[in-house]
């Protein structure tokens, strides 16, 4: 059977993911602006998004067992959909601020079930290399926030940002076509015929479990402790404007990060993943040192490049791991690697926040974050302990 509608299908559904996560910030000013919404509540907007994510994360290990993974999945894409659709709609038929709530969380749905469901979706797909796949896959939400960004600002500046709305009915049409395509799409079993996946028990009881939770953790908390805070330094630094300076702060640390994973998704058979792990983590504890002790701005860039560069494995490199370690770990295991990630994707920057706040810099809050590189970097090496002693043990 061939599975390239599959893999094409789960490659397109992490550009749905980034479209959800990074549109709707493009036009903070412009709702601010259009409906006299505060600048508060409409920062909440990202709030519910990833909120609502985290929610369909934990829960999701309740059904998508029991729907299955094909009518999950196109659910999730028409979720992300109506979202698109309705954010241009419901805010002309009812309170504004209301009616784009309502639509961020059809649409935060969408993106938490697609979270969940495309890493085992492409892991069951018969591939030569799956860390190399899984690599590849999820370089596709870099390059889907880089063409989100760089798309939108090109519409805005062709047909006028008055006219997003027009856009986000636009980008609806890739979920729309993405889900059709995933309806055709051969899926293969995630857990072998005749197999049950793990408990929730079960998996908490493991130590590899916890340890793979506490990667993930640190995966998605040593990404954004950092790529929230490259704009400034592109701003400060370079002394541009602010879009020059998301175009040269987030925009390259996400390209940088894509990067990374194309590299590995290309040269993985030849890389052990482990090293290239180990690698990345110790790189990224050094860019960390770069943007926090460097008193030099555009050494403070350089820094945010390279993290994006050196963050890029690990959050496929650990769902990798999790997926080689625990065969039976089914969709409980990837619905709470998925929390765990975005949990970290909290508690990232909330530690950058606090520290920042406590001492009056933010280079010790990201300083202290630095704590995140160097976790991921022991729960690799500790991780190949465990299988080691496990292999030790069976023979």
């Amino acid at each position: 059977m061939n599975y390239n509608r599959t893999i094409f299908s789960c490659f397109t559904g992490y550009i749905v993911q980034a479209i959800i996560n990074n549109f709707i910030p493009l036009l903070f000013i412009t709702l601010q602006g259009s409906y006299g919404i505060p600048l508060s509540r409409i920062t909440m907007l990202i709030t519910v998004n990833f909120g609502i994510q985290l929610a369909v994360d934990l829960l999701s290990a309740l059904f998508v067992d029991r729907i299955g993974y094909r009518a999950s999945v196109a659910a999730a894409h028409a979720c992300a959909a109506v979202g698109l659709i309705l954010l241009p709609i419901l805010p002309e038929i009812m309170p504004p601020f209301s009616g784009i709530l309502i639509a961020v969380a059809l649409y935060a749905v969408g993106g938490g079930l697609i979270e969940v469901l495309i890493s085992p979706i492409m892991e069951s797909c018969p591939t030569d290399n799956k860390e190399k796949a899984m690599s590849m896959l999820h370089s596709f939400y870099c390059w889907g926030q880089v063409g989100v960004v760089l798309l939108s600002t090109l519409f805005f500046n062709v047909a006028g940002v008055e006219n997003w709305k027009l856009l986000s009915l636009i980008w609806a049409v890739i979920p729309i076509v993405n889900g059709i395509l995933f309806l055709r799409a051969p899926i293969a079993p995630i857990i072998t015929e005749g197999e049950r996946g793990m408990k929730f028990t079960e998996l908490l009881r493991s130590g590899t479990f916890l340890l793979l939770l506490l990667m993930m953790m640190c995966a998605g908390a040593g990404e954004l402790a950092v790529s929230q805070w490259a704009s400034f330094f592109a701003e400060s630094g370079l002394h541009i404007s602010k879009t020059a300076g998301d175009l040269a702060g987030p925009m390259a640390f996400a390209a940088l990060m894509g990067t990374s994973r194309w590299f590995y998704g290309k040269c993985g058979d030849r890389i052990s993943l482990d090293r290239f792990m180990v690698f990345s983590g110790l790189l990224c504890a050094a860019s960390y040192l770069m943007i926090s002790i460097v008193s030099v701005p555009a050494v403070n860039l350089v820094g945010c490049g390279i993290c994006g560069f050196s963050v890029g494995i690990m959050w496929p490199g650990t769902f990798s791991k999790a997926a080689a370690s625990l065969k039976k770990g089914g969709t409980v295991m990837f619905s709470l690697l998925a929390l765990a990630g975005d949990v970290g994707c909290s508690c990232g920057p909330a530690l950058v926040g606090a520290v920042t706040e406590g001492t009056g810099s933010m280079k010790k809050g990201i300083l202290a974050a630095g704590a995140f590189p160097v976790l991921m970097v022991v729960g690799v090496l500790l991780l190949k302990k465990l299988k080691n002693s496990s292999a030790i043990d069976k023979s």
